[in-house]
């Protein structure tokens, strides 16, 4: 009887420790970007973000179980209204028709984070570099975590195939697309 008491009383400590290191977090837009950088003319960088964007992650023992996101393609900002509008139209996002770009992670092993990256109705898998922060309480009495993805991507899978020529060779806009995800989520 006494052995039991005993292996029940650790079996019950044990889950609640478990239990207690579990945490979904909802993605805090304010102390959050989602941004890319892609080269232009093969010479420079563009960096873009998006405006409008969620998501949640939980985290257990300090990994990734989940994490899902998604970005509102007609609030890519690049710092150029003209080419804002292009990027929302046919030739790259067709937001009209494709409002949303979605990440959903399928697994986490070391600082690389896989899952399946949705542009255009086109899903593929991707690998990401993932760096976790930690957790800390702010003022208010929220447990805050964050978090940053990075990791590169071929445009023309997803479909994004529009391009010029340049007349002294290469192309206006490059294929590969870095991502950067910096992320802080509050704890619900």
């Amino acid at each position: 009887m006494k052995t039991s008491f005993i292996l029940n009383t650790v079996a019950a400590l044990a889950l609640t420790s478990s239990i207690a290191s579990a945490a979904i977090y909802k993605v805090d837009t304010s102390h959050s970007n989602v941004g890319f950088k892609v080269k232009h003319m093969m010479i420079s960088n563009v960096n873009g973000k998006f405006a409008e964007f969620d998501g949640t992650f939980d985290i257990t023992d300090g990994k990734f179980v989940s994490l899902d996101g998604t970005v509102k393609t007609a609030t890519i900002d690049t710092d150029n209204e003209k080419r804002d509008g292009h990027l929302r139209s046919a030739d790259f996002f067709d937001a009209a028709k494709y409002p949303a770009i979605t990440f959903k992670m399928t697994k986490q092993e070391g600082d690389k984070v896989y899952g399946n990256l949705t542009i255009k109705d086109v899903t593929k898998p991707v690998i990401l570099d993932a760096e976790l922060s930690g957790e800390a309480k702010d003022p208010w009495g929220n447990i805050r975590s964050a978090f940053v993805l990075e990791g590169k991507i071929d445009r023309k899978d997803f479909g994004l195939t529009w391009n010029k020529a340049l007349e002294a060779g290469g192309v206006l806009v490059g294929d590969t697309i870095k991502i950067i995800v910096e992320a802080q989520g509050i704890r619900q």
